[in-house]
């Protein structure tokens, strides 16, 4: 799933999480981190709903033309 961060060793997640804390300040991260919380259910909500959608398409018969 992370196969990019495979690279990446203790200090320079250290490095890039520290960063992240000086840019948006310690107030700022859990509120971002509930945002993207709440996009990811909706994206997997939506996601189910769409592949619910489309297996209940495909077991209804199609209607026969003549």
């Amino acid at each position: 799933m992370l196969a990019f961060i495979g690279g990446l060793g203790i200090q320079e997640i250290g490095v890039i999480l520290i960063v992240v804390l000086l840019l948006f300040g310690a107030k700022k991260l859990p509120e971002m981190a509930r945002s993207l919380g709440h996009g990811i259910k909706e994206f997997r909500k939506s996601v189910r709903e769409i592949s619910e959608d489309v297996d209940e398409t495909e077991t209804k018969p199609s209607p026969k033309s003549s």
